[in-house]
C-alpha cells in the first residue's frame, strides 16, 4: 500500500537557548511543498538561501552535536529536531533559525513533538519514496559500531556500555512509528558523566547546559534530577540516532543495530545510507540549467561504481535521454599513474575509455525505470586515441545517445582537454538488474 508524503498544517514558533552556545534563539518550522524535503536557513542572515538537511551539506565541526551549513552559515545541534522529523514522519519542512544554534529546549525533543502533533499534519498528493536497503551495512571504530540489516520495518536496538562507574550498561530494543517515538523515545534528555560536563565546560561547550536540560550522571544516578526512564539514556542515544540518521535524505526501513555509537559513527553510516538514496526524478535534472551541475555525492547515487574506479567528479550538463556532458580532474596521485610509465605519467586510455562509458551509464540509470540497476559493456567501436592524458589535465566527456532501447544503449563519446579532443569511441551496453 503506498504512503502519501506529508508536511506540517501550520507555521509552528519556539524560542530557546543554545544549549553550547548558550544563545537566545528563535526558530519557525513552515510547512513545504512535496519533494523539496527538509531545508533549513538562517532567517538573521540575508543572503542564506535554505540548504537541504541532507549528507553533502553536513558540517563536521566539534562532536557531541550535529551541524548543517555552507561555506558562510552554519547551523549547530539540529539532531532533536531531525528526529522529530523521522520519528513522526515528515517529509517536508522548512525550518528558519535566526541563530547558529537550535534552541537546547528541555534536552529532549519533547516540546518539538508535542508543539508539531498539536499544529496537525498535512497529507500530500506525491508518493513517500523509501531507501531500498538490500544488503547489511556496517561501520565500526575501536570499540563503537553501527549496522544497518534490510527488514520490513524501521527499529532500533541500541546497546550504551561505557564502562564506567558513573553510568551502568543500558539496552534497549524497539520498533519505531510515530506513536513509539513520541511516547518512548522524544522525551529522552541529552546526558553527560560528571566528569565530561566539566571537561566540556573547560572548552567552551555546554554554555546553556544546566541540571534541568541535562542529565549529569554520577554515581549511576543523574544530579539534582529524576530520571523519566530507567534507561533514558539510552533511548536518547536512541533519538539522536534517528536524527542523524535522516540526513541520508529518506526514509527507509531496516533494523539498526548500534553499540556505543554517538554522532560521528552515525554520520559515517549516513555517508554509506546516502549511496542508497532513491533520487527523486525532478531532481536528477534531465536538462541542466546553466551553472547547476550534479556533484559526486549525487552521481554515486546513481553509478554503482565507487574508489577507485568511479572516474566521473562532476556532470554539468544533462538533456533526457539524448545527451550529457561529464567532467574529471587528473590529480598527480591517480593510483594509475604509479605502474603507467613511471617517470612519463600517461593516463591509460582504457580508463578514459571506462570514464567515457560511465557518463553514457549515468544518462541511461537516471531513468526511473532504470533505478538501482548497473549497466554492463557490451561492445566498443570506432575507438581513436588522439592525444595523451598527462597530471593536472582535466577531461571533459561529452556523450551523445546513439540509440537507446529499454534494455540495451547505445553512446558516442568525445574526451576533450581544453578544446582538443582526446579520445574517442562508440560504446553499447545492456542494462540489468544489481540482483
Amino acid at each position: 500500500m503506498s504512503e502519501k508524503q506529508k508536511t506540517i498544517k501550520k507555521e509552528i514558533r519556539f524560542e530557546g537557548t543554545g544549549i553550547h552556545s548558550g544563545k537566545p534563539v528563535r526558530v519557525v518550522l513552515k510547512p513545504a511543498p512535496a519533494g523539496s524535503g527538509i531545508s533549513f536557513c538562517r532567517s538573521d542572515l540575508s543572503n542564506a538561501k535554505p540548504i537541504r538537511a541532507v549528507a553533502e551539506n553536513v558540517f563536521e565541526g566539534p562532536g557531541r552535536q550535529t551541524a548543517l551549513g555552507t561555506a558562510d552559515w552554519k547551523i549547530h545541534t539540529i539532531e532533536h529536531l531531525m528526529a522529530t522529523f523521522h520519528g513522526l514522519q515528515i517529509d517536508n519542512c522548512l525550518v528558519e533559525v535566526n541563530g547558529e544554534e537550535l534552541p537546547g529546549l528541555d534536552g529532549s525533543a519533547k516540546d518539538y513533538v508535542e508543539a508539531v502533533l498539536k499544529a496537525g499534519f498535512e497529507e500530500q498528493e506525491a508518493e513517500r519514496e523509501y531507501m531500498n536497503i538490500t544488503r547489511p551495512m556496517y561501520y565500526r571504530h575501536q570499540d563503537t559500531y553501527i549496522a544497518l540489516l534490510p527488514a520490513d520495518e524501521l527499529s532500533v536496538s541500541y546497546t550504551l556500555s561505557y564502562d564506567h562507574p558513573d553510568l551502568a550498561d543500558q539496552f534497549f530494543s524497539t520498533s519505531i512509528n510515530s506513536e513509539v517515538f513520541a511516547s518512548h523515545i522524544a522525551s529522552a534528555r541529552t546526558f553527560c558523566l560528571k566528569q565530561e560536563a566539566e571537561q566540556l565546560q573547560k572548552m567552551g561547550y555546554g554554555k546553556g547546559a544546566n541540571l534541568s536540560n541535562t542529565l549529569v550522571f554520577d554515581k549511576n544516578k543523574p544530579l539534582e534530577n529524576s530520571l523519566r526512564f530507567t534507561n533514558e539514556a539510552c533511548r536518547h542515544k536512541i533519538m539522536d540516532l534517528l536524527g542523524d540518521l535522516y540526513l541520508a535524505g529518506q526514509f527507509f526501513k531496516g533494523h539498526i543495530v548500534a553499540c556505543r555509537s554517538g554522532h560521528a559513527q552515525n554520520l559515517q553510516m549516513v555517508k554509506q545510507l546516502a549511496d542508497f538514496r532513491t533520487p527523486r526524478y525532478k531532481d536528477v535534472g534531465i536538462t541542466l540549467k546553466e551553472g547547476e551541475a550534479w556533484k559526486i555525492n549525487g552521481i554515486k547515487r546513481i553509478l554503482p561504481h565507487r574508489f577507485p574506479f568511479l572516474f566521473v567528479d562532476e556532470v554539468v550538463e544533462m538533456e533526457e535521454g539524448k545527451r550529457i556532458v561529464g567532467k574529471r580532474k587528473i590529480s598527480p596521485q591517480e593510483f594509475f599513474f604509479q605502474g603507467h610509465f613511471p617517470g612519463h605519467p600517461v593516463m591509460p586510455g582504457v580508463i578514459i575509455i571506462e570514464a567515457l562509458a560511465q557518463c553514457g551509464g549515468f544518462l541511461m540509470l537516471s531513468k526511473p525505470e532504470n533505478q538501482g540497476k548497473i549497466a554492463y559493456f557490451m561492445t566498443i567501436d570506432n575507438v581513436k586515441f588522439r592525444q595523451p592524458v598527462l597530471p593536472g589535465d582535466e577531461l571533459r566527456f561529452e556523450v551523445d545517445v546513439i540509440r537507446a532501447r529499454t534494455k540495451t544503449g547505445e553512446c558516442a563519446g568525445k574526451a576533450f582537454v581544453g578544446d582538443k579532443l582526446v579520445c574517442e569511441a562508440d560504446v553499447r551496453f545492456a542494462v540489468v538488474d544489481s540482483n
